[in-house]
């Protein structure tokens, strides 16, 4: 049996310092290749479960395996060049640098993940190529990137996570600046590159209409167990 995307075995986590919330994920697995669709309200973990999966964060207790490698063998920072190499993350708020060229902004994580450029022979070109796959218009990689519509910049975004083809994609709300019909057209194009690297995708999302285009869709109050208490 080959390793999984992502395993979770028996995980806690509880801010440090702070003892108003804790969250609990007994088991959780993703396939390699697979995409998953978490579904939960605002304020039920979301981000924290994300933060704990990319390495941000670290769990209490438990077992995060991310393509084989235990993340908590690592140390704060082999999990940060870990996450640069096998995984792509998809901001809510996109993280990009404004005052920067696209093409800048597309090549950045590149910079600190030498196996993950050593994947792509011609990383200008997959640029250009997965700008253009994602719709982007000619040019687009001279432009500075705060000038971009917020569509344009959600899939500059897409862009950035996908070069140099990492096994795992997360994705944290990508959808929620978008109208319908806008949602509907970046869904396709994402899973189109996605499928085309060959790349796992775990995206989280409080609107349940993403989800048709999954292999799974999942509660997340059915995944992790979380906790408030007062200071």
């Amino acid at each position: 049996m080959t390793d999984p995307a992502l395993a979770l075995t028996d995980v806690t986590f509880a801010w440090p310092g702070q003892s108003g919330f804790s969250l609990s994920c007994p088991a959780f697995y993703m396939a390699k290749g697979e995409s998953v669709l978490l579904l939960g309200a605002s304020g039920s973990g979301k981000s924290t479960l994300l933060s704990l999966i990319c390495g941000i964060a670290t769990a209490t207790a438990g077992q995060i395996n991310v393509g084989g490698t235990d993340l908590g063998t690592l140390g704060a920072g082999a999990r940060d060049r870990f996450r640069a190499e096998h995984i792509g993350v998809i901001f809510q708020q996109f993280n990009l640098l404004p005052y920067a060229r696209v093409i800048d902004n597309i090549l950045l994580p590149l910079r600190f993940a030498p196996k993950r450029k050593s994947r792509t022979t011609h990383p200008v070109a997959e640029a250009d190529r997965l700008c253009t796959s994602l719709g982007l218009p000619e040019g687009v990689l001279k432009a500075q990137a705060g000038r971009l519509s917020v569509g344009q910049q959600q899939r500059v975004a897409v862009a950035r996570a996908l070069i140099g083809a990492p096994p795992l994609i997360v994705a944290d709300e990508p959808t929620s600046a978008l109208d319908a019909a806008t949602q509907d057209s970046f869904l396709r194009l994402l899973f189109e590159q996605t499928g085309q690297a060959g790349s796992s995708l775990l995206m989280v999302s409080h609107d349940e209409r993403l989800g048709r285009r999954f292999d799974r869709v999942l509660q997340l109050e059915d995944l992790v167990t979380t906790q408030r208490t007062a200071a």
